[in-house]
């Protein structure tokens, strides 16, 4: 039975044989629960693979023709919705070059309509976060110039801001995509995004700077010539905890920084001084609940004070910085990680990075549209 050619509509009847009450039920054998097992596997893999093909054919359209076929700018927004969920896992994302469907949404990055070029720099993130193999194909395929031109002067906020977390899924760990990032300027752009108004934006552009910074600390006086340390101070008193905490572990990579020498380069600024003494009062004055949210900004804090003044906060000595009940700020030991990593390696699915934070207000995916009919039965 596993050498014979799989049909769904036999698959069907031969399931539903044993579930339709006309006979007596009998019990499924291992090797049939493995075979039906593996054929359901390989007919959704083959049934997103020509569903890709099919996406890809479409987008690879003439507007022109697209246009006189009805399809409208919601159809396409609802395809690059569908594509980003058949992405999710990485050979899929990988796929995605070879059935022709990478080059498309590149180009839709460049597309009239803003929710387009937004939904497109979504597809581009899932395709090369944590994933060295799209990372490449999208810089070879020269998609990093449209997304830094997005990021950069797109006048639509939304579009800026997907832009920019599709760059930081390409260029993290990805050495080329940091010399591209570097070399175009990219530090003025995330300097314009912590000037923008936006919380969301901001968080996106501290994450990447805190990136940057932690795997290049020769980069640490580009970003104060710039005037990253005067943005960050006034981020780090934001109404937004996310900007907030993103702002102080900002100033810390930057006060741990010694290519300059022995002393921070943040040690001497005084504004510093009166900004973390502003925090530790407001501290001082949160409700249990509020204190117990803001662990991570209680510990910011007093890091970036020892690493300045090389003697602990005021929010140690007060009891502050560990509340009762809170042992540590270090994570327990990981005794029984090392005998699941073999089984976190095989998956395909990837998870979001650990440094890269949720937004409440991302668009979640859906609204998926089928315009060119029930995908393929499989059969070749």
């Amino acid at each position: 039975m596993a050498g014979d050619r799989l049909s769904w509509a036999g698959l069907l009847k031969w399931s539903l044989s044993y579930v339709d009450g006309a006979g007596p039920s009998r019990a499924i054998s291992e090797d049939e629960r493995r075979w039906l097992a593996e054929a359901v596997e390989r007919h959704m893999m083959m049934d997103v693979v020509s569903r890709m093909r099919e996406i890809a054919l479409l987008m690879s359209t003439p507007p022109a023709v697209l246009e006189a076929q009805g399809i409208t700018h919601d159809d396409i927004e609802d395809l690059l919705s569908e594509l980003q969920v058949h992405v999710e896992s990485i050979d899929m994302a990988n796929d995605l070059h070879s059935v022709g469907g990478l080059v498309p949404v590149i180009k839709y990055l460049r597309n009239s309509n803003a929710r387009i070029r937004a939904k497109a720099a979504d597809v581009v993130t899932t395709v090369v976060q944590n994933n060295p193999t799209s990372q490449q194909l999208v810089m070879e395929a020269s998609g990093f110039e449209p997304l830094l031109s997005n990021f950069r002067t797109d006048p639509d906020l939304t579009a800026r801001i997907k832009a920019l977390g599709a760059l930081s899924s390409l260029i993290r760990n990805n050495k080329p995509g940091v010399a591209a990032f570097r070399l175009a300027n990219g530090y003025a752009g995330l300097r314009d995004a912590l000037i923008s108004e936006s919380a969301r934006f901001q968080r996106k552009a501290l994450s990447l700077t805190n990136y940057l910074l932690s795997e290049s600390h020769s980069d640490c006086s580009v970003f104060a010539q710039l005037g990253f340390p005067h943005l960050m101070m006034r981020l780090a008193s934001s109404n937004d905890s996310g900007v907030r905490e993103a702002a102080l572990g900002g100033l810390l990579e930057l006060a741990r920084d010694t290519t300059l020498g022995n002393r921070s380069l943040l040690a001497d600024h005084e504004r510093l001084r009166q900004l973390l003494r502003g925090r530790i009062e407001s501290i001082r004055t949160m409700t249990p609940e509020d204190l117990d949210a803001a662990r991570e900004e209680r510990q910011l804090v007093d890091s970036l004070w020892l690493a300045c003044y090389d003697e602990p906060s005021m929010l140690r000595n007060e009891g502050l910085l560990v509340l009762p009940g809170e042992e540590s700020f270090e994570q327990p030991p990981d005794v029984a990680g090392r005998f699941f990593e073999p089984m976190r390696q095989a998956t395909t699915i990837r998870r979001a990075p650990p440094n890269e934070r949720s937004d409440s207000e991302d668009e979640s995916v859906g609204g998926m549209i089928l315009l060119l009919g029930p995908a393929p039965s499989g059969r070749e």
